[in-house]
């Protein structure tokens, strides 16, 4: 049994108005990922991604790249908690939060 873990991400760079939170659910849901995407004000998006390890990590290099006319500068990353979840809405297994 593989094992499974909660990361939240702040991606920094051109990651606002280049589809990016549509790529992000787009690819966590093509590996059966949970979690949500958020824009933040600061101009970074934010988001919260659990599953399998190897499925997580995965995710995180795709984010790393991004959709087309995306540039990511920096990804910081921490362990995530189930409480990070909390801000997807019922009944989604990934949301994209305004």
């Amino acid at each position: 049994m593989s094992t499974q873990v909660i990361r939240h991400s702040v991606l920094r760079g051109r990651v606002q108005g280049v589809g990016f939170r549509a790529f992000v659910e787009r690819e966590a849901l093509k590996r059966g990922l949970e979690g949500w995407v958020r824009n933040r004000r600061d101009g970074s998006v934010e988001a919260v991604l659990a599953g399998d390890a190897d499925a997580v990590a995965a995710m995180i290099e795709a984010c790393r790249r991004g959709p087309m006319g995306a540039r990511v500068d920096a990804l910081d990353q921490r362990a995530g908690s189930e409480d990070d979840l909390k801000p997807r809405r019922a009944g989604e297994l990934f949301s994209v939060l305004f």
